[in-house]
């Protein structure tokens, strides 16, 4: 639950960064999170959404304006920002010789956490992330989705009050990622800010509460999940159909109503369409409707709509 707190998890004011080369990555961009949000950061690849988050995790050095985690200054005081920060980046970061034991213990020590602690938290989270059995292993030989929940229970050693995934499924299976996710859903229920970077936007509408969408430095959109997905006119609907159907769906004047296979039907409709209509038609048409369900590619569709190009990926 999101927890209400006068000084925001992150603040960003005027944040500015010109690379040597040149490149204008951010143009003065802001933004706040909420302490204990779920938050999605949204971004084509160039548009500085890297940039952003290696700024705050102070990997980059900013240009101009300034980012506070929890009112401390990152430029001005940077050891105490990072004791508040959990960084799970897109690449793989530790030692691979080394065991994930051994990983978690020495990353606690780096903040000073005691061993005794330490190895307490250590098996804890190895426990939580499924990575028990793999404990006194070399990391080598874990799976790629294990070594993911392996850098996740690295960046809550310390229990950081901000936990920043960049990327942290890619490449990973369903089965895993829902694993991950509850996970990461539950240190958010304990008061843990998030703030996620994604390309799987059906993720980041099912999990975040608020989102900001970065393109050409800029932010383009900074407001809740709810009230971006209202400015989606046009609704899509999955409907999974009682009775194999061996022809082609009926025509609904003003909707479009058409066959993903024997069993499903998909429906994209303005917002305004009476849904009593569709159905009558299907009823007429002798097809009985099992279940519907929401279409997860509405964030998707947007994103598209406020970055320009279908092509890009939401994510850098």
């Amino acid at each position: 639950m999101t927890t209400q707190s006068a000084m925001p998890a992150l603040a960003v004011r005027d944040l500015r960064k010109t690379y040597g080369n040149g490149v204008e990555a951010l143009k003065g961009v802001s933004l706040e999170v909420a302490e204990g949000d779920f938050f999605a950061l949204l971004g084509p690849n160039g548009a500085g959404k890297s940039t952003l988050i290696g700024i705050v995790s102070s990997l980059v050095n900013m240009s101009g304006g300034e980012a506070k985690v929890f009112g401390v200054d990152i430029a001005r005081d940077r050891s105490a920002a990072m004791r508040l920060i959990g960084l799970v980046p897109q690449e793989i970061n530790f030692n691979m010789f080394e065991k994930p034991y051994d990983i978690l213990v020495n990353s606690a020590g780096f903040y000073g956490i005691p061993r005794d602690e330490a190895c307490k938290r250590a098996k804890q989270y190895l426990d939580q992330m499924q990575l028990g059995a793999k404990a006194q292993q070399p990391s080598r030989t874990l799976s790629g989705g294990m070594k993911r929940r392996l850098m996740i229970a690295r960046a809550l050693m310390h229990r950081p009050k901000l936990l920043i995934l960049d990327e942290p499924t890619a490449g990973v299976d369903i089965e895993i990622r829902r694993s991950m996710w509850r996970f990461i859903e539950q240190a958010n229920a304990e008061g843990t800010t998030v703030i996620l970077t994604t390309h799987y936007l059906e993720e980041a509408e099912q999990l975040c509460r608020n989102i900001a969408i970065i393109d050409h430095g800029r932010i383009i959109e900074h407001s809740s999940m709810k009230s971006l997905l209202s400015k989606l006119d046009v609704e899509g609907f999955v409907l999974d159909l009682a009775d194999n159907l061996s022809g082609e769906p009926p025509a609904v004047p003003g909707v479009e109503l058409k066959r993903r296979d024997a069993h499903t039907l998909e429906l994209d409709m303005p917002r305004d369409t009476d849904l009593n209509r569709v159905f009558a038609a299907l009823h007429d048409a002798g097809i009985v409707v099992r279940s519907m369900r929401n279409k997860t590619n509405r964030l998707e569709e947007l994103f598209m709509r406020l970055t320009g190009d279908p092509n890009k990926e939401a994510a850098a």
